[in-house]
Formats: C-alpha cells, sequence, structure tokens
C-alpha cells in the first residue's frame, strides 16, 4: 500500500509540468498521511522545511519568467498572457508523447501568449518577439527550479515513508 502512495506523491509531484501546484498537492497528501498514521510522525521543521521549499519553488518559477520577460522587454499584460498560456498550452500539450508534450506546450504557450499579448498592446514584431523570448527562456528556468524543489520534497519524504513499509 506505501508503493501505491509514493507513486501518487510521484504523479503529483508531475503535475507541475502543467503549471498546477504539484508540490503542494504533495504536502497535503503527507499531512493527511500523518494525521491518519501516528507510526509516520514528522517534527514542525521538517514540515516547515517542506513548506519552506513548496513556497521557494513557486515564488522561483514566478520569478523566472518575470525577470526573463522584463529583461527582455515584456510588460505586465505581457507577462500575464505569458502564464495563462503556458497553462493553457501545457494542458494542450499533455496528451502528445506520453505526457511530455506538456513541457513544450507549455514553453510555447509561454511564447505564444507573450507574443500576442505584446502585438496587442502595440510593439513592434521584433521587440515582441524578443520579449516572448524572454518569457520562455524564465519559464523553463522558472519550472526547472520547482520541479528540482519538488524532488526535494520527494527526497525527503521518500526515506520516511519506505521506512513504514
Amino acid at each position: 500500500m506505501i508503493y501505491l502512495f509514493l507513486f501518487l506523491l510521484i504523479v503529483f509531484w508531475a503535475l507541475n509540468f502543467f503549471s498546477l501546484p504539484g508540490n503542494w498537492l504533495v504536502l497535503i497528501s503527507l499531512g493527511i498521511f500523518d494525521y491518519f498514521n501516528a507510526s509516520f510522525s514528522a517534527s514542525l521543521m521538517w514540515w516547515l522545511g517542506l513548506v519552506f521549499l513548496a513556497l521557494s519553488g513557486e515564488i522561483l518559477e514566478w520569478l523566472g519568467q518575470y525577470w526573463g520577460g522584463k529583461k527582455y522587454g515584456l510588460s505586465g499584460k505581457g507577462n500575464v498572457g505569458a502564464i495563462i498560456g503556458a497553462i493553457g498550452g501545457a494542458i494542450l500539450g499533455a496528451p502528445f508523447f506520453l505526457g511530455l508534450g506538456a513541457i513544450i506546450g507549455g514553453l510555447l504557450g509561454a511564447y505564444l501568449g507573450g507574443l500576442f499579448t505584446e502585438r496587442l498592446s502595440g510593439k513592434s514584431w521584433d521587440e515582441s518577439l524578443l520579449a516572448a523570448k524572454g518569457a520562455v527562456l524564465g519559464k523553463f528556468l522558472g519550472l526547472l527550479v520547482k520541479l528540482s524543489l519538488g524532488m526535494a520534497i520527494l527526497a525527503l519524504a521518500f526515506p520516511r515513508l519506505l521506512a513504514l513499509s
């Protein structure tokens, strides 16, 4: 049964690829598990560490896209368009390449969302293309950080869970 729970945690972590709150679903699942299994008994410091990792992942993902876009001239509206595009692209790309299409779709969606939002606000094609490039670069780096911090959460949780089996 514990292996099924470990698999569920991995599935929740993978939701990060779709710009969904996978790390938070991992934490909530671990919290429910801890509540119903007295033998798990994680300390408050352990929980605070996991919350810090998840919160850092969210902030750094957003800052990555924001920084990347701003560095290349993306406006605030362009950033919103890139974020919406990334979520939509990840969802639309998910069925392709055994789910890995979500990564490509998310990056392409960030690019197109930033590009079209910038064009609609009156920027030239060259400015819009450069700004969209920044949105993709930032999205990629932010996602990489969020996935890495989510993997750290799993790396801290798995030994504790496996000790119960």
